[in-house]
């Protein structure tokens, strides 16, 4: 080797040396940085025409990187938004159940209202459990109509919260566009953008949460991400997505779609509906869990009305009509087995059973709350203190066979106090499969995220020992340098 070579040799290894030195320090400074990935020098061989070795080029930085583990990382993500959104409507949901204690449920109610009709049943002429039977009935309706204003407060705030991920998810498309854009370009020229696809696998990160996506990487480093149902959302532009909320929901309100170019990717009419995401998530629980709960709800409120409707005592037959409990369609008595939407918000107390509307209380007991007029309504037409044929009636309509609803997701066909101790359970087994489906998600994507950090992560131990190495072979080529420039003093000194 000639002393020429020798000296190239000597200081592409400091160049190099020199290039680790700086990418180690760059690992170790950014060692606690979330989403930063260990970086790396690429080094080739040179050779010099005659074949021998002619030292060191660095070729560029490079990252440690885990497709695998990454896109499960995305997809564990996620999942998890999705799960999380959904429970948190639950949660909020079951606040029209409370603890078993508070006896806050419509079931519960339906409970106390029962128990008071069967204590007055027992004492027909004692006004104050009367009393108690027309409290017990105002209960049941306020309970059904807070239960039915929380349930679309709940919509709602889905429904704003899902404007709230639209916006999210454009920001962060705008933010992939300029960050892809920075990449493609630097590397065409052969800059260093390890920092800029950290950055960007950062911004995918973020847009997981938001929406299930895939990826598909192309040349100089260029993405495409798609929806996990196969809509494009960025390629090589941010593609828009939209949605117009709602302001105000009622039982009948149906919420509009999300938008992904053009193309409804969650809500009613999704052509290819998203299956991850917190977006994913609230659209589930404003368009299906919200509305199967208020369903329910409605079901008790018909099934309540059904129960207490008086029935032509004449042999007429003329038509049943709303008793004890009426709603704006009366004086008729909604369809057997056909779900009235919204009805448990409008339920109320007939004015003619309730005393502070001007009714007389002993109509609980004589039936008549219909038509106060009407006398084929009325089931004690003597007017005897001690009748109670109609109050045993309703008791035993407590737990009778109805038909509902089957599109609520319980049995169509149960007695009312069934159906609404159906209710609850559907509700508490909904948040309990899905707390339990959030706890193991969490698991799987805190391992997940552990065992990517582990691949692709910086080990400041590991560091340490890479440093030390490359003092060693700084030292070297130091030495090496000093070597040669001693022969070529030599070897000038020879000349003169």
């Amino acid at each position: 080797m000639s002393l020429s070579v020798a000296l190239k040799v000597a200081q592409s290894a400091l160049a190099a040396r020199q290039t680790e030195s700086s990418v180690v320090s760059r690992n170790i400074a950014g060692a606690q940085d979330p989403g930063y990935s260990r970086k790396s020098v690429l080094l080739s061989q040179t050779y010099t025409e005659s074949g021998q070795a002619g030292g060191l080029k660095v070729d560029g930085i490079g990252r440690v990187t885990d497709s695998a583990l990454y896109s499960s990382l995305l997809t564990s993500t996620s999942t998890g938004s999705s799960q999380e959104a959904v429970l948190a409507g639950l949660t909020r949901l079951a606040e029209t159940t409370g603890d078993t204690q508070n006896q806050m449920s419509a079931a519960a109610k339906l409970g106390a209202l029962k128990l008071s009709l069967q204590s007055y049943a027992s004492d027909p002429s004692n006004a104050i459990q009367a009393q108690d039977v027309l409290q017990a009935s105002k209960d049941m309706v306020r309970t059904l109509q807070s239960g039915s204003e929380l349930v679309q407060d709940v919509r709602t705030k889905a429904d704003a919260d899902m404007a709230t991920s639209v916006r999210e998810i454009n920001t962060l498309l705008k933010q992939l566009e300029d960050l892809n854009s920075v990449i493609v370009r630097g590397t065409q020229s052969g800059a260093d953008v390890t920092d800029a696809h950290d950055s960007r696998d950062q911004v995918l990160l973020k847009l997981s949460e938001e929406i299930g996506i895939t990826t598909l990487n192309r040349s100089n480093g260029d993405i495409v991400v798609y929806t996990d149902s196969g809509v494009t959302l960025f390629e090589t532009r941010a593609r828009a997505v939209t949605f117009e909320p709602t302001i105000v929901f009622g039982a009948a309100t149906t919420g509009n779609s999300v938008m992904v170019d053009g193309v409804p990717v969650a809500g009613p009419g999704a052509l290819m509906e998203i299956k991850s995401g917190r977006l994913q998530g609230l659209a589930e629980l404003r368009d299906e869990v919200a509305v199967t709960y208020q369903s329910q709800l409605d079901e008790i409120a018909r099934g309540l009305i059904e129960a207490f409707a008086e029935s032509d005592q004449s042999g007429g037959g003329n038509p049943d009509q709303a008793g004890l409990f009426t709603w704006s369609g009366a004086p008729a008595v909604p369809a057997s087995g056909t779900l009235v939407p919204g009805l448990a918000a409008e339920i109320a107390v007939n004015a003619n059973a309730d005393p502070d509307q001007g009714g007389d209380l002993d109509r609980l007991r004589d039936g008549g709350i219909s038509d106060p007029f009407d006398p084929n309504y009325n089931y004690n037409p003597s007017g005897a203190a001690g009748f109670s044929d109609r109050l045993q009636e309703l008791v035993s309509a407590f737990d009778k066979d109805t038909v509902f609803d089957s599109g609520v997701e319980l049995d169509a066909t149960d007695s009312l106090s069934g159906f609404a101790a159906s209710s609850v359970s559907w509700l508490e087994a909904g948040r309990k499969t899905m707390t339990s489906n959030v706890e193991v998600q969490t698991v799987i994507l805190s391992r997940t995220a552990e065992n990517l950090n582990n691949k692709t992560g910086v080990n400041i131990d590991e560091e340490m020992t890479l440093l030390l190495e490359i003092e060693r072979s700084y030292s070297a080529a130091t030495r090496l340098i000093s070597a040669v420039d001693a022969m070529l003093e030599d070897l000038l000194a020879a000349a003169r």
